[in-house]
């Protein structure tokens, strides 16, 4: 089979999700279409030998709709050959665009690809594509539909977590994205974002809070604790689902959940003749792809069924992995992946997550993606795996190697 190489990886800086952070006036389109540009200029690329754009975005409604992936293409320097693929994986759509763009090249379909994908959460609203397990009653009904904040304080009360386990990952993933950013890790991989006068208005992650302490955050209210226990009383559905659980107990909060804001990046894959064709020189190799559903009340433990399955599937074991990036969507996410395969946390997320920099729901798979391949190259290492939990009950994973 022929192999899938990672050429480049490019993201912008994530902007605070609302009306006052500073990539609010650019269109989910304009900042694609940067993305897309900066890509291609960085690597002097011939877009013609594109195959495909594939960008995934999660609420493709409104300005985020109609194919916002070819749309971008065409708002972008791009030949206008190049089609585009909007695709949709919730947390895992950026993901799930390299992923299959990597597998499209693995069966010989096109020889290169760029993939990724972009989500202005402070222009279009999560949940404002009114997704049917959420309102139609009888797909609630059948799957014990709760909101995923209840679904990470449900991880948290199986699993047995506490309030400051999970306060304490968000203090550690606070200074690890502060130490990062002052060592200019991310260097290589942000591009700047312009204005319509080609003036700079973004150059770095928005929503880090550092000096986050734990008692910062323990003044902080459970955000979901109304929400389960009063109205409209999501803990009894859960416990419905659960029922050697006794009550549910409330962990989470603003401080230690991954953060609403706006980005995007972008993925070169290619394989060997793309890139001595056009004198580019690969970085990795994408080794392995996985994606499975699990139980959509719980909802968020897809990231361990998906990397035991990646890993039988190809014959790896956990020791085999150098570096993981887990998203950080909630902390018990992420303390639940550490606890299930023992993983030592000084190598997971080294430098910091989604609690601190914010979860561009679109883009994230493809943004984690590319910090993981920084970090190899900077620590020198050979292996990373890379996995997010899912909407609706489903794991994505992607596993790269060194070249």
């Amino acid at each position: 089979m022929t192999e899938a190489y990672i050429y480049d990886a490019v993201r912008s800086p994530r902007g605070k999700g609302r009306k006052d952070g500073a990539l609010h006036e650019v269109t989910a389109v304009r900042l694609s279409a940067q993305i897309l540009n900066a890509i291609k200029a960085r690597n002097n690329l011939d877009t013609k030998a594109i195959e495909d754009v594939i960008w995934g975005n999660a609420t493709q409604v409104k300005e985020q709709g109609g194919c916002l992936a070819r749309t971008a293409v065409l708002a972008s320097d791009f030949d206008e050959q190049v089609p585009g693929l909007a695709i949709n994986r919730f947390c895992a759509s950026g993901m799930e665009a390299v992923n299959l763009a990597a597998n499209q090249i693995k069966g010989g379909a096109g020889s290169a690809y760029v993939a990724g994908g972009v989500e202005m959460m402070g222009r279009v609203a999560m949940g404002s594509d009114g997704a049917a397990i959420a309102v139609d009653p009888t797909v609630a009904m059948k799957t014990y539909f709760i909101p995923q904040g209840i679904s990470a304080d449900l991880i948290a009360t199986e699993y047995g977590f506490s309030r400051e386990q999970a306060d304490a990952l968000a203090v550690e993933s606070q200074n690890r994205a502060e130490a990062a950013w002052k060592d200019n890790r991310f260097a290589n991989s942000i591009i700047p974002i312009l204005d319509q006068n080609g003036l700079p208005i973004l150059d770095h992650d928005e929503y880090m809070r550092p000096g986050t302490d734990m008692q910062t955050l323990g003044a902080l209210r459970a955000s979901f604790k109304d929400m389960g226990e009063v109205m409209p009383g999501f803990d009894k559905v859960a416990i419905m689902k659960y029922p050697h659980l006794e009550r549910i107990n409330h962990i989470h909060h603003a401080g230690n959940s991954s953060g609403i804001v706006d980005g995007s990046a972008a993925v070169l894959i290619g394989n060997k003749d793309f890139g001595e064709k056009h004198g580019l020189k690969p970085r990795a190799r994408i080794r392995a792809t996985a994606k499975i559903g699990t139980d959509p009340t719980i909802m968020l433990t897809g990231p361990v069924p998906v990397t035991q399955k990646i890993l039988a599937d190809h014959g790896m074991a956990i020791s085999d992995i150098d570096l993981f990036e887990v998203n950080e969507a909630f902390a018990a996410v992420v303390l639940r992946f550490m606890q299930a395969f023992d993983v030592d946390p000084s190598v997971v997320n080294v430098n910091g997550g989604s609690i601190a920099m914010g979860h561009p729901l679109g883009a994230t798979g493809a943004i984690i993606i590319g910090t993981m391949l920084d970090e190899l190259e900077r620590q020198d290492k050979e292996v990373a795996l890379a996995t997010l939990c899912v909407a609706s009950g489903m794991g994505a994973a992607t596993i790269i190697e060194r070249v």
